[in-house]
């Protein structure tokens, strides 16, 4: 049994990567703000996480150092961060300060009182500039936008502390994560959570572009295997977690529709310059955000090179696109009839 705390635990990710460790009988420490968590991700068949998860913040650094100094953790899974790239576009102070600065916070505790292994939660998105596909590891090049950004700067920091201290850290640059708990209800929610919530409420859903632009999406269950697999990497190594392949905003919109019984409905496409309107802030001041940006993050093509993780980890995914999905709609569903029963 190992000591393991899991960052961000109450978020769509983080959830499912404690209850999956937990299950496998280690003792698991539960932890998150809710800025972006919640509660009903916590709740599982076998388990309930509510009472358990403490609600603090990465940004505590004396609060997280009595902590590790208390628990003395084996691993550390770092998820928290906020992943909405609008919302750290409107408010890049507050974005560095978690994305960043919270990461060195759980680092430097780690360094003090001496944790095994930490494991980064990064993204595809600091490929946004590449133009190299299948994308390695080593073809990143500095990102532009302040998530992408934020997150590339993490990484170095997470390479610092391995440099100068020996310890050992793996960074996860996840491609478009999608399945059971993703996020429909936010305000910007991830692409294939927006579409279902649309469909659930007969809404015409908003697509930027011609929805041929194409993206390499990860399952959940897939990604969170890798995850666990990578315990045992040492020193420092970063390892992209993707298919490998890719599917069009329009192939997605399609199965989903159809397996919602909504294909009557047809998307509304809209230019990319639409694509942060629900944050005019963005459009307002001195220096309104560019049409060029909106464009390339609208339109960008991601695909992911997962080779490395083949090679180091013997890990390559197993759930198929249209099977991922399915299970994506019957938990979103379920969880969008929760939700406007409490309306």
């Amino acid at each position: 049994m190992s000591k393991i705390l899991v960052t961000g635990a109450a978020g769509f990710i983080g959830s499912q990567l404690a209850h999956a460790l937990w299950a496998q009988g280690n003792q698991v420490t539960l932890l998150d703000n809710f800025s972006y968590g919640r509660e009903d991700n916590l709740i599982f068949d076998d388990h309930d996480f509510r009472s358990e998860i403490m609600r603090e913040d990465i940004c505590n650094r004396p609060m997280l150092y009595d902590l590790f100094e208390r628990e003395r953790f084996d691993y550390v899974y770092h998820i928290a961060a906020i992943t909405p790239l609008p919302d750290c576009q409107i408010d890049p102070g507050k974005a560095i300060e978690v994305n960043v600065a919270g990461t060195v916070n759980i680092l430097e505790a780690a360094r003090r009182y001496g944790a095994k292994k930490i494991i980064f939660s990064s993204t595809s998105a600091v490929y946004e500039n590449c133009q190299t596909f299948p994308t390695a590891e080593e073809d990143a090049v500095p990102p532009s936008l302040i998530y992408s950004g934020g997150k590339f700067a993490a990484e170095q920091f997470c390479k610092n502390y391995v440099d100068v201290y020996g310890m050992n850290v793996t960074v996860l640059r996840f491609a478009n994560v999608y399945g059971p708990h993703i996020d429909c209800l936010r305000t910007q929610p991830p692409v294939t959570g927006y579409i279902i919530r649309e469909l659930y409420y007969d809404r015409t859903p908003v697509l930027h572009s011609t929805g041929k632009q194409e993206r390499d999406f990860i399952y959940v269950d897939d990604l969170i295997e890798l995850a666990i697999r990578v315990q045992q990497g040492e020193g420092f190594d970063i390892v992209n977690v993707s298919s490998n392949e890719t599917h069009s905003i329009n192939e997605l919109y399609a199965i989903i529709a159809k397996a919602m019984n909504k294909s009557h409905i047809q998307p509304n496409y809209v230019a990319s310059s639409n694509y942060w309107k629900k944050y005019p802030g963005l459009y307002e001041g001195a220096y309104s955000i560019s049409e060029k940006t909106l464009d390339n993050e609208v339109n960008k093509y991601t695909c992911c090179n997962n080779a490395h993780a083949l090679a180091v980890y013997g890990w390559q995914p197993k759930t198929t696109f249209e099977d991922g999905l399915k299970h994506t709609i019957d938990f979103s569903v379920r969880v969008l009839k929760e939700f406007k029963a409490g309306e």
